[in-house]
C-alpha cells in the first residue's frame, strides 16, 4: 500500500459571487455555511491544517477558520492554488508536501472523493526507479476533468506562478505543463457547485 502524502487542505473563497447575488461562502445549506461544509469535507479526508484562501477575513474568522488572503485577489482560482502552495512552508516546513484544493460552493462536498484524489497521489508519488512520478492528481468526474478538486504538490509552485505572470488563468491550461495523472470518482455531487441562488436546495440561505 503506498505512503500517504502529507497535504494541506485548501478551500479556494476568492470569487466575486456576482450571479449569486451575496457572498457565496457564507450561504447556508442545511444551516451551514458552505465554506464550513467544505472545510469539514477536507478535515475529514485527512489533510491539516486546512486553511481558505481569499474571502471575508473577519467573517470567515469569526466561523473559527484559518483564512489567509489570496495573493491574486479576483484573478481565479489559479491564483487561490498559488497562494495556498505558497502557504505550505508557513504552515507545515517541510513535512507538507502538497495542497488539495476545493471550491467553497460546492454543494455536496465529501470527504470520500478527497480520500480518492489523496490515494491516487500517493499511488503516483514515485515511479518504479524511485523519481517523482506526478505533479498534480485531478479527479475525474461526470467524464471530465474536476481542476479546482486537484492535489498539487509542492514542486507546481514554479510553473504555476510563471504561468500566471504570462497571462494564463485556467486551470486546465497549466495542467498542460504539469505531469499530471487522473483519479476516477464516482457520482456528480462531490463536485456541483452553485453559483445562482436557483442552484441551491431548498431552504438555503444567506447568512446576515
Amino acid at each position: 500500500m503506498a505512503e500517504a502524502v502529507r497535504c494541506l487542505g485548501a478551500v479556494l473563497a476568492g470569487g466575486a459571487s456576482s450571479r449569486m447575488g451575496t457572498d457565496k461562502a457564507f450561504v447556508e445549506i442545511s444551516g451551514v455555511p458552505m465554506v464550513v461544509r467544505a472545510v469539514e469535507a477536507l478535515r475529514a479526508a485527512g489533510p491539516a491544517p486546512v486553511l481558505v484562501v481569499g474571502g471575508d477575513r473577519e467573517r470567515l474568522n469569526a466561523l473559527g477558520l484559518d483564512a489567509v488572503e489570496d495573493r491574486y485577489p479576483g484573478a481565479g482560482p489559479l491564483g487561490g492554488v498559488i497562494t495556498a502552495l505558497g502557504a505550505l512552508d508557513e504552515r507545515g516546513g517541510d513535512a507538507l508536501e502538497a495542497v488539495v484544493t476545493m471550491p467553497c460552493d460546492v454543494i455536496s462536498p465529501d470527504a470520500a472523493a478527497v480520500r480518492r484524489v489523496l490515494a491516487g497521489l500517493a499511488a503516483a508519488t514515485y515511479s518504479t526507479d524511485g523519481s517523482a512520478a506526478a505533479d498534480l492528481i485531478v479527479p475525474i468526474g461526470a467524464g471530465a476533468p474536476q481542476w479546482a478538486h486537484a492535489a498539487w504538490r509542492r514542486r507546481c509552485l514554479g510553473p504555476l506562478t510563471e504561468a500566471f505572470e504570462r497571462g494564463v488563468r485556467a486551470l486546465r491550461e497549466v495542467a498542460r505543463q504539469l505531469h499530471t495523472a487522473q483519479v476516477e470518482v464516482p457520482g456528480e455531487g462531490w463536485f456541483r457547485d452553485a453559483d445562482r441562488p436557483e442552484d441551491l436546495p431548498a431552504g438555503s440561505r444567506a447568512r446576515p
